[in-house]
């Protein structure tokens, strides 16, 4: 007797990031070759455990015929779960107040009765914490990772960064030629709470005078001397990159944290930064604001902040992402064919393998002081503000 062919399941952890259908095409592919069926779960597990939201129900059949219509369209046929994490799901009870309740257990029992052998996630470090929880209960989980700072520790490349990276580095010049024809200094805020490498990368791609990352704590004399040398030999405009997690050296002697600095920051958020207000809850913005203030301060010279946030994560995904994505995809599929669940893909060129979900998550990838971007960026005359 033959078994019955797989039913497998897909779905988005987190937030978007340029091209995340061909992820779902590459495995769609792979599973249409075993003779399985493909069934995608919109907007993370909400599509499971709300399907009342959904029109047209919260599960998707997934073809092969499906997705070549999508390829490389924008947007995601699934959605995306940003703020979605079935252990911590809200609901309004009996009293009408608002609670958290763990509906993990409801959610696996909704997965066998859809009768789905397994789940391939597209995950972000913080949804790659959720899939390792959802394992240990018993679901067959192979994760994809995805990340538009390249953060996730366990691969080298995550899915989303280089069009990210290719993105960021188009602002980034559109950035410079509006600072040379205003004759100022641009410091342009891009996405990197914890590690620099988009920044990094982007600074040494577009030759920026200086770039600040979370990994070194910077001196900003050391950048304001190193602009006020160039204007003094008659460039009088500039342009510095800083990562949304950058931090001054002052703090880290200190010890000081931002969020630790006013309580009411602190009550309403812990990771939130910046001064009351506005930024109390949003950090996005606050560090081009303060390093394009102090170094205007410095230098005697007009500043001007710009922040390209979330803007960089939109967009059609590059040739190398649409590749890695369909590789990704497929290689998931062939985890589950090999019975190798609770593990994510990792690409460590030129292999695609797998590591086991605990070996990956709580772990941050960030850029090490000998790593050869740094080494290149130093190189070149660009400033980290140490």
């Amino acid at each position: 007797m033959t078994s019955p062919p797989k039913r497998i399941a897909i779905n988005v952890g987190g937030g978007y990031v340029p091209g995340l259908n061909a992820v779902v095409h590459g495995a769609v592919l792979a599973a249409n070759e075993l003779g399985w069926k493909t069934l995608g779960i919109r907007d993370g597990y909400a599509g499971l455990l709300f399907p009342d939201r959904y029109p047209h129900g919260g599960l998707v059949e997934l073809t092969p015929s499906l997705m070549e219509d999508l390829a490389g369209a924008t947007g995601c046929i699934l959605g995306t779960a940003l703020r979605s994490d079935p252990f911590h799901v809200r609901s309004v009870n009996a009293e009408n107040m608002v609670e958290e309740l763990d509906a993990s257990d409801e959610l696996l029992r909704l997965v066998r009765r859809e009768a789905i052998d397994a789940v391939i996630s597209i995950v972000d470090a913080q949804a790659l914490s959720i899939a390792w929880k959802l394992s240990r209960q018993g679901l067959k989980a192979v994760c994809v990772p995805k990340s538009a700072e390249n953060q996730i520790a366990a691969t080298s490349l995550s899915f989303g960064f280089n069009s990210t990276l290719s993105f960021t580095v188009d602002v980034l010049e559109r950035a410079r030629q509006a600072a040379q024809s205003a004759r100022k200094i641009g410091v342009v805020e891009v996405p990197g709470e914890h590690a620099g490498w988009l920044a990094l990368q982007a600074a040494i791609a577009i030759c920026a005078d200086a770039v600040l990352l979370p990994e070194i704590p910077y001196d900003l004399q050391r950048v304001a001397n190193r602009l006020k040398g160039k204007i003094k030999a008659g460039r009088n405009y500039g342009l510095v990159v800083v990562a949304e997690g950058a931090t001054r050296l002052e703090q880290e002697k200190s010890g000081a944290k931002d969020a630790a600095a006013h309580p009411l920051r602190s009550s309403l958020s812990p990771g939130a930064t910046g001064e009351p207000g506005h930024h109390v809850i949003q950090r996005s913005g606050h560090v081009a604001e303060q390093v394009a203030l102090e170094l205007q301060r410095l230098i005697h010279h007009e500043t001007y902040p710009l922040v390209i946030g979330q803007l960089v994560k939109g967009g059609p995904a590059t040739a190398v992402d649409r590749q890695l994505g369909l590789a990704y995809g497929a290689a998931a599929v062939r985890a589950i064919q090999e019975d190798r669940t609770g593990v994510m893909v990792t690409f460590q060129p030129p292999s695609l393998d797998f590591v086991p979900l605990a070996n990956a998550i709580n772990q941050i990838r960030t850029v090490p002081a000998d790593s050869v971007f740094v080494q290149v960026a130093r190189s070149l005359g660009i400033s980290l503000g140490d």
